[in-house]
């Protein structure tokens, strides 16, 4: 498993992903292999008390606490059986470690995020799906969980938090466009509120790599290309475009390629970190960490600025 992904992490920039499928009440779900930190049996798990409806416990394997989400029971409410088979998918993103309890693992299929679809808001209740899209995986449609909206939903502390920016008091207003690719409505906003708040009063947001890069292609040929965008954040994970792919169209065009790239994603880890600067990316950050994006969107900004006034 190590090797495998390890192989797949080295590689930059193909607009693939590899997808564990897995099973709960004989529905197929996924998730990014490179989430995946291990896959145990399911152990024995301590309660905790006033947890989390969701939370089954902790265990300990290893002498690391692991907290525990009954998979089963956050996307249906039931209270399923749970038995001597089942598994527990160990998770690495946020810089956090979670196990989830599932009920089968049925392989790892590689596709192109441009196969892989946003459910419809019918389906999703707005802002309130936790499907970062479906795919087709052989003959079985696939529903890719959004890993980090349901342990933010568990435990809002974990994910941004806009009172890093409010600690920060007064900035001056700055009218830089900025271009944000983000997949996730609810994050999307959060980022958007939280640069707002920072004095970042030009925000375009597209909602995945694909319409980010439609956009710069647009202007990229316009003589006041640079009144449109200074600089680009993006996900990683994203349906039909990801985010190092985006970072890749960038910096190998040759006007474009100026632009700062800020990849701010779950999945930021050693590996990633590599592949990133392999990319081009100027900065990468976890996602949480917005006190410290609005720092490097400040120096990277100082930074273009005085590179294009030498251009």
């Amino acid at each position: 498993m190590d090797k495998e992904k390890e192989g797949i992490l080295l590689e930059s920039g193909t607009n693939e992903i590899e997808i564990m499928k897995f099973t709960i009440q004989g529905e197929f779900y996924g998730i990014n292999v490179a989430k995946v930190k291990e896959i145990m049996m399911a152990d024995k798990v301590k309660i905790m008390p006033h947890a989390h409806p969701a939370v089954e416990g902790i265990f300990k394997p290893r002498d690391v606490l692991i907290t525990v989400i009954d998979l089963g029971f956050y996307l249906t409410g039931d209270r399923l059986e749970h038995k001597a088979r089942d598994l527990f998918i160990v998770t690495n993103f946020n810089k956090m470690t979670v196990a989830f309890r599932v009920q089968s693992i049925e392989g790892i299929s590689r596709i192109s995020w441009r196969d892989i679809q946003k459910p419809d808001k019918t389906l999703t209740h707005g802002d309130e799906g936790v499907a970062t899209g479906i795919a087709q995986c052989a003959e079985e449609l696939v529903t890719i969980l959004d890993f980090e909206k349901i342990v933010a939903e568990i435990a809002p502390e974990t994910t941004i938090q806009i009172s890093e920016v409010e600690e920060m008091g007064d900035r001056p207003i700055c009218d830089n466009p900025l271009v944000i690719a983000e997949d996730s409505i609810l994050l999307q906003k959060m980022i958007d509120d939280s640069l707002q708040r920072a004095g970042f009063t030009n925000v375009k947001n597209f909602n995945n790599g694909k319409e980010a890069w439609d956009y710069l292609a647009s202007v990229r040929g316009d003589s006041d290309l640079y009144d449109k965008v200074n600089l680009v954040i993006t996900d990683i994970e994203m349906p039909e475009m990801d985010g190092h792919r985006l970072t890749k169209l960038i910096k190998e065009d040759s006007r474009l390629k100026v632009l700062p790239v800020v990849i701010f994603s779950s999945l930021i880890n050693e590996q990633m970190r590599i592949k990133g600067e392999e990319l081009g990316a100027d900065e990468q950050l976890t996602k949480p960490e917005i006190g410290n994006l609005v720092h490097v969107i400040d120096r990277l900004l100082e930074r273009f600025m005085e590179q294009t006034k030498k251009g």
